[in-house]
């Protein structure tokens, strides 16, 4: 397959993602090739661990490749998103319960379903250029592909604060958050690669780790659950309105462009893994309860309509920010029963 290159080299299971001219954003076919490999090297002695990484230098995966949802969902094709969103989340819970060792080098731009096969990995290695987001709010969605268990245990209410205003983290705000774990400088992963296929090593990444660029979280934590400490929405838009600091109109720049359903309902789903030890499985299948119904019940195929089709950049929500009623949020996250995800 053109769009990525899935191999064996020496000691190691390899991945690689080969859109950079579309900042490696992830299709359907991508997805079911990175599942089918990871379960047949899971039973293979000869492979020690898998190294994934991407070509170019602008992005490891900014995302899903969206466009084939946005057709089906806006011809009344709701299944295939539903299989679609399914299948990926699988591979997601795969990838966070693997028993080999996952190594997932992560430059430039790793965003939603980038964050998916990267962050849930064992060793995720962030670079100087690293950007890592969670922008799906942006679109009709929550953040998901089990990014909702990483923020629901950031620091503080920093998760909150990510998912809402999809701040992007450079490699110490990662790391601080729960999405990366160690930094290599860039120029070192040619070599560092080639030594984890020749040993099968994992303990060779010890030798490569350095000190991150200050990150900015840690200075704002305070401000961040001043304003991001309640799980309701209306609440934080009011203090954040009240507030004439460039924080809190920053951040209240950044939610207006967002859906206030997918807003309220985000911070439904993080406060509730927030005290949850359902970890990963638990996310991912409340995940679904929203994702499932975007289409039909959400402003998903609006946000892409705006952002990605038209272009105009002037989505019409179908709620206004300090007006998301309960029986919504209630509706996009009802349990499915007999229907729910089964990873």
């Amino acid at each position: 397959m053109k769009d990525i290159d899935i191999r064996v080299k020496k000691r190691a299971g390899r991945i690689t993602l080969q859109r950079p001219n579309a900042l490696n954003a992830i299709t359907y076919d991508m997805c079911n090739a990175i599942e089918h490999a990871l379960l047949a090297w899971r039973e293979n002695d000869t492979i020690d661990l898998i190294v994934i990484d991407a070509l170019g230098d602008r992005a490891f995966c900014a995302g899903g490749d969206i466009a084939e949802l946005y057709d089906t969902g806006k011809a009344g094709n709701f299944k295939f998103g539903q299989q679609f969103w399914a299948d990926e989340y699988r591979l997601n819970a795969l990838i966070s319960d693997y028993p080999k060792p996952y190594v997932a080098l992560m430059q430039g731009f790793t965003m939603g379903g980038g964050v998916g096969i990267s962050c849930h990995g064992s060793h995720r290695i962030v670079s100087e250029s690293s950007q890592i987001a969670m922008p799906e709010c942006g679109i009709g969605l929550v953040p998901d592909v089990g990014g909702s268990d990483i923020l629901a245990r950031a620091p503080g209410h920093v998760g909150a604060y990510l998912g809402l205003t999809a701040q992007r983290m450079g490699p110490s705000d990662a790391i601080y958050v729960g999405f990366a774990d160690n930094f290599i400088v860039q120029n070192s992963w040619v070599k560092l690669t080639k030594e984890l296929e020749e040993t099968g090593n994992i303990a060779i990444l010890q030798s490569y780790y350095q000190t991150p660029p200050d990150g900015v979280l840690k200075g704002q934590i305070d401000s961040i659950n001043r304003f991001f400490g309640t799980p309701i929405l209306a609440d934080i838009v009011t203090s954040l309105i009240d507030d004439d600091s460039k924080f809190a109109q920053n951040a209240l720049k950044a939610m207006r462009r967002n859906s206030p359903l997918s807003m309220a309902c985000a911070l439904h789903i993080i406060d509730h893994l927030r005290t949850s030890s359902g970890g990963l499985h638990e996310a991912l299948n409340w995940e679904y309860r929203f994702t499932a119904r975007s289409m039909e019940y959400g402003d998903f195929i609006e946000g892409i309509r705006a952002a990605i089709i038209d272009k105009d950049r002037k989505p019409d929500w179908k709620h206004a920010i300090m007006g998301v009623p309960a029986d919504a949020i209630g509706r996009m996250l009802a349990p499915f029963g007999k229907n729910k995800l089964r990873l």
